[in-house]
């Protein structure tokens, strides 16, 4: 069998992308559900025991949130003052209801 290399690495993408998703999926709905994207998106930047305080929840599994949404793309994370922040366009998509965008 001879494979071919783009057709190989089309369907490696769509798998590690869709695999993504899954993985994140929940964690999104996690972070509406939690209040967790629109009391970010009022702020300039938190850390994660701000948005722990902030959102009456565990520091521990806010950090580790944040983290993975830091590393999807959907939040930022500043490693000189340890805080998360969302740019205008994350804050259309995930934080903000009023967005034609919001999610």
């Amino acid at each position: 069998m001879e494979l071919n290399e783009t057709k190989l690495h089309e369907l490696l993408g769509k798998v590690v992308t869709e695999m993504g998703a899954a993985a994140n999926g929940p964690l999104i709905t996690i972070g509406d559900k939690l209040g967790l994207f629109k009391t970010l998106a009022k702020s300039d930047s938190m850390s994660s025991q701000q948005l722990a305080n902030a959102t009456q929840t565990s520091e521990r599994y806010i950090r580790e949130w944040a983290s993975a949404q830091a590393a999807s793309g959907y939040i930022n994370y500043d490693a000189n003052s340890n805080s998360f922040s969302m740019t205008p366009e994350q804050t259309a998509v995930f934080g903000d209801e009023k967005s034609p965008v919001f999610k």
